[in-house]
C-alpha cells in the first residue's frame, strides 16, 4: 500500500494536516514535522504490503526543495532590505539638489517654478493646463513647438494663480499625451509604510525614487549652507 504525505493519506483513513502548515512554518518546524510524521508513516504501514523505498525518497527530495526555497525567500527578503537601506543612503546624500520629476500636479506659491514637457510628435498649437482645486482651469500657452523637450515656466504673479495645489495636463495640435516634469529641490529622503522609499520635492510634494528624471546638482547657496 502506498501513501503520500504530501496528499495528507495514511492507511487508516485519517488525514494528516501538512501542505498549508508546513508552508508557513520556519525550515527547522518543517524538518521536525516531516520527521515525525514519516515515522508515523513507518509505523502505520501495511506489514504485509509496505511502502516502496522510493516514496520516502521522493518525500525526502520534495521537503529539501522546500527548504531550499524557504531559504531563498529569506535571503531574498534580506537583500531588499539593504538595497532599501543604501538606497536611502544614495538619495540623502542628494538632499538640497534640484531635480526634475515626472509629476501630474503642481504645488505654487509666489515663486516661479520651472518645467519641461516631452513631445512625440510637432505641435502647432500646445498648451498647458492648470487646474486649481476649485475646479477652474488656467491656460499658459506654449505655442508652437517641435518634437522633443519643450521648457516652461509658471509664474503664478503673471498668471494670477493664488497658492496652492494645480493638476497639470498638456493639450497639443497632435494630440500627444506628453510627459510632464516639474523642477524642485529635494528636501528629505525618509523610509514610508512598507520599506518604500519617499523623497520630498519642492513644488510637487512626496514622489518615489522612479519618478525622479535628473539630478541636477546643488545650487550654491546650498552647497554654502552645508559647509
Amino acid at each position: 500500500m502506498q501513501t503520500s504525505l504530501l496528499n495528507n493519506n495514511s492507511n487508516n483513513g485519517g488525514s494528516v494536516n501538512s501542505g498549508a502548515n508546513i508552508a508557513g512554518n520556519s525550515a527547522a518546524e518543517t524538518k521536525d514535522m516531516f520527521t515525525k510524521l514519516l515515522v508515523a508513516q513507518i509505523k502505520n504501514q501495511d506489514p504485509l504490503s509496505p511502502t516502496d523505498p522510493s516514496q520516502f525518497i521522493n518525500q525526502l527530495t520534495q521537503l529539501s526543495q522546500t527548504e531550499s526555497l524557504q531559504n531563498l525567500s529569506t535571503l531574498t527578503s534580506a537583500n531588499a532590505s539593504v538595497l532599501q537601506s543604501m538606497q536611502v543612503l544614495a538619495m540623502g546624500a542628494q538632499v538640497g539638489s534640484d531635480v526634475l520629476v515626472s509629476a501630474a500636479s503642481v504645488k505654487l506659491g509666489t515663486a516661479k517654478v520651472a518645467g519641461e514637457i516631452t513631445l512625440g510628435n510637432a505641435s502647432g498649437k500646445t498648451t498647458l493646463v492648470l487646474t486649481g482645486e476649485d475646479g477652474v482651469k488656467h491656460n499658459v500657452s506654449l505655442g508652437t513647438q517641435p518634437a522633443g523637450v519643450v521648457p516652461f515656466a509658471i509664474d503664478p504673479g503673471a498668471l494670477g494663480l493664488p497658492p496652492g495645489s494645480y493638476a497639470m495636463s498638456v493639450e497639443t495640435s497632435s494630440k500627444d499625451t506628453p510627459t510632464i516634469a516639474i523642477s524642485g529641490r529635494l528636501n528629505s529622503v525618509r523610509m514610508a509604510g512598507g520599506g518604500n522609499v519617499a523623497l520630498n520635492v519642492a513644488n510637487v510634494g512626496e514622489v518615489t525614487p522612479s519618478d525622479i528624471i535628473a539630478f541636477n546638482g546643488k545650487s550654491a547657496s546650498a552647497t554654502q549652507s552645508s559647509l
